[in-house]
């Protein structure tokens, strides 16, 4: 058994050579210590035609993340409506070719409304997504942010240094690969940003307000200088396109969890994808101030690993896409393959799943060299073995998204051996919030809504005037399913 299989088997976090399909029927109940979550199954879905455009004439392409605008979470006759906010990324682009456009970040808003038959929540119900307008990200110049590549080009705006593309698409602006969205109880809200690391705090007209810069050992760097770009890979800090992925409010307000995709350069095992492991996690107290410059927590997380063709040795990592907070120390979070509708060939798809991160018992590395240097916490860098004394974070599944009788419900499959259909479960499924049942007969019950990210994948593409067309549609989907958690969700303004 290889090093990094003997980890993920010592610290109960598992590897997957195999497709990690449901079994059973739900309602499933899982015992973490001595509280019990029940998944009681998939319960709605939706979708919005990957075609679809957006109130800036563009190919919408959703969802990196999403999130209920508070205060518009309602019951209704026959299900729930809401308020959507979508966050797309850096628009449809072909790094290998080095073509970008001129991608203004954005939010898009939709009308949501999940309806059952005759409401009796018994049936499947039917999510329905209105696009209703959006706004308009600005930076603290109140210019529009670009998904362009910035290279190793930067600007800086009120004492920050922000990427930006020196020539061509998108010059002179800041460059932003949006990831991760989480609003505030006024409305105000954060995102993740992949090319920095970086997570912007913006008012609730889209105009920057602030950026909580990551420590030291989380900036991408090249030769001591930010090495912001996604083409060429820094030395130190983020991995290429494995910024913050995840990113979430503790209910009351008072806590920002922020969770790097993968390992951190330095603490990736050599040669092996499956040794991008062990991510971190930074916690922010925002009580008195949104933007802090320090987190007073910082852990490490170890992520499944996973066989590519779900037949051989563990060679990839299943890297962490968003993640909600249900308090202080615990969290949902969705971690993946990167196999399904949007991926080339015919890999099975292996893993998808919702987990429940807690962090009570894990190491504080907040302060320290691996916080403040870039010291790695692998024991060895030929392997994914933490340190002596690094505790990381408990980790244990709740949610399998990978349940055929399920997923039929929904007019989904896993048959990757039948090549691009409008069937096949999506590749990147990058989005998840978790909203109160407001069911009086069952109050611990919330529901939790997943969306893929379809890459702006459609047969109908436009992206800046221009044609951006693929073979096949990716569908823009939403899944919503059912859990009991062991305590009501804390009450916040929805």
């Amino acid at each position: 058994m290889s090093a990094t299989a003997l980890l993920l088997a010592a610290l109960s976090v598992s590897g997957y050579n195999a497709p990690h399909e449901a079994r059973g029927m739900p309602p499933r109940a899982v015992d973490v210590g001595s509280f019990t979550y029940v998944d009681k199954g998939l319960v709605a879905a939706g979708r919005l035609p990957a075609g679809t455009v957006d109130f800036l004439g563009d190919t919408l392409g959703s969802f990196s993340s999403l999130a209920i605008q508070p205060g518009t979470w309602r019951r209704t006759a026959r299900g729930y409506q809401g308020v959507l906010w979508t966050l797309p990324d850096r628009g449809r682009n072909d790094p290998e070719a080095g073509l970008f456009y001129d991608y203004a970040g954005r939010l898009e808003r939709m009308k949501v409304r999940i309806d059952w038959p005759q409401g009796t929540a018994k049936g499947f119900g039917v999510v329905t997504m209105t696009p209703d307008k959006g706004l308009v990200l600005k930076d603290y110049n109140g210019q529009p942010f670009t998904g362009a590549d910035p290279g190793d080009h930067t600007i800086n705006q009120r004492g920050v240094v922000l990427p930006s593309p020196a020539v061509g698409a998108g010059a002179g602006k800041v460059a932003l690969d949006a990831e991760s969205l989480q609003f505030t109880a006024d409305g105000h809200f954060y995102i993740g940003d992949e090319y920095t690391a970086n997570v912007y705090y913006f008012d609730a007209q889209g105009q920057l307000q602030g950026v909580i810069v990551p420590p030291l050992a989380i900036r991408p760097q090249r030769d001591g200088k930010p090495a912001f770009g996604s083409l060429a890979a820094p030395q130190t800090g983020r991995r290429n396109n494995q910024g913050v992925e995840g990113m979430s409010l503790s209910p009351d307000g008072t806590r920002l969890f922020v969770a790097l995709q993968s390992a951190l350069i330095q603490d990736s095992a050599v040669g092996n994808a499956a040794g991008r492991i062990n991510t971190r996690v930074l916690v922010y107290d925002v009580s008195a101030n949104p933007t802090p410059t320090q987190p007073v927590g910082h852990h490490v997380m170890i992520l499944p690993a996973y066989a590519h063709d779900g037949k051989g040795k563990l060679d990839r990592t299943a890297a962490q896409s968003e993640l909600r907070a249900l308090d202080n120390e615990r969290f949902l979070m969705l971690a993946r393959d990167g196999n399904g509708l949007g991926k080339d060939g015919d890999d099975p798809i292996v893993y998808k799943s919702v987990l429940l991160v807690n962090v009570a018992q894990a190491s504080n590395l907040a302060d320290t060299e691996y916080e403040t240097g870039t010291a790695s916490v692998l024991a060895d860098p030929a392997d994914a073995i933490l340190k002596t004394g690094i505790v990381p974070a408990q980790v244990k599944e709740v949610l399998n998204l990978l349940d055929r009788p399920q997923l039929a419900r929904a007019g989904l499959d896993l048959d990757t051996g039948r090549g691009p259909h409008p069937g096949l479960l999506s590749e990147k499924w990058e989005a998840m919030d978790v909203l109160p049942a407001l069911d009086p007969e069952h109050p611990n019950d919330v529901l939790l809504l997943i969306g893929n990210d379809n890459d702006f994948i459609a047969r109908s593409c436009r992206m800046q005037g221009e044609h951006c067309d693929s073979a096949y549609d990716n569908d823009n989907r939403v899944l919503v399913y059912r859990l009991t958690l062991p305590q009501p969700l804390p009450v916040t303004p929805r």
